[in-house]
């Protein structure tokens, strides 16, 4: 289990080891743990527009400020987000998606926790592939809730992180989604796992990107570049 030790760094150092670990979720102290394999991150800094603690201190903002490793989950229209603070106060890391075991029994769970829009029957569920492929599908999957997590730690009985297995896998950093030109879309702070890149947010080697003017391209063990704001 990473303890606190580990988010307590500079958040695109976290964002960019936290690739290759793996999400841990249990329901109930009986139940079956479901796992999911990071390979989605974006960091955040207080001192950049992007970041939610650069708006100020508020009761739900609070968690961005306390002990590195302490949970941050904010609501949006799409749903629930998971973000760990990490070193430095305001600072956070955004869990963005993540790539369920080729395993029947939690795949399952999973579904019943994640099932297609529509209240149709004969919708497939959803593939083991798109389950975790966004920070709010990641959520609803692992049943990661704001009411419940939100301003708490990782707890080794119910939902916890374990290390990925070294060296560091091969990655891809470009711009984080959804931000506004104002609020520094153009920081470099979103990590991808190279080998997973189409079952991300949005693949980042899609047609008509270009390496070194749409991403940098990290080697297997390389660390994350410094912060550029």
């Amino acid at each position: 289990m990473l303890d606190a030790g580990f988010f307590d760094r500079d958040p695109c150092q976290v964002a960019r080891d936290l690739l290759g670990a793996t999400l841990h979720r249990r329901l109930t102290p009986r139940s079956r743990w479901l796992r999911a394999t990071i390979i989605e991150t974006e960091a955040y800094y207080r001192d950049e527009k992007a970041s939610h603690s650069s708006l100020g201190r508020t009761p739900s903002r609070e968690p961005m400020w306390a002990t590195p490793g302490t949970l941050y989950v904010y609501h949006s229209r799409a749903g629930d987000s998971l973000n760990v603070s990490a070193g430095g106060p305001g600072n956070a890391v955004l869990i963005k998606a993540a790539l369920p075991p080729d395993d029947a029994n939690v795949l399952a769970a999973m579904r019943r926790l994640n099932p297609p829009p529509g209240e149709d029957d004969d919708t497939p569920p959803r593939a083991r592939e798109r389950l975790c492929a966004g920070q709010a599908l990641l959520c609803r999957s692992l049943a990661i809730a704001r009411e419940t997590w939100s301003g708490q730690t990782f707890h080794p009985d119910a939902f916890y992180v374990s290390a990925a297995a070294p060296p560091r896998p091969p990655a891809l950093v470009t711009t984080r989604l959804g931000i506004r030109a104002e609020r520094d879309a153009h920081l470099p702070y979103r990590f991808v796992h190279a080998e997973h890149g189409a079952y991300c947010s949005k693949n980042p080697l899609r047609r008509g990107v270009i390496e070194g003017r749409d991403y940098v391209w990290l080697d297997a063990g390389e660390a994350a570049p410094a912060p550029t704001h």
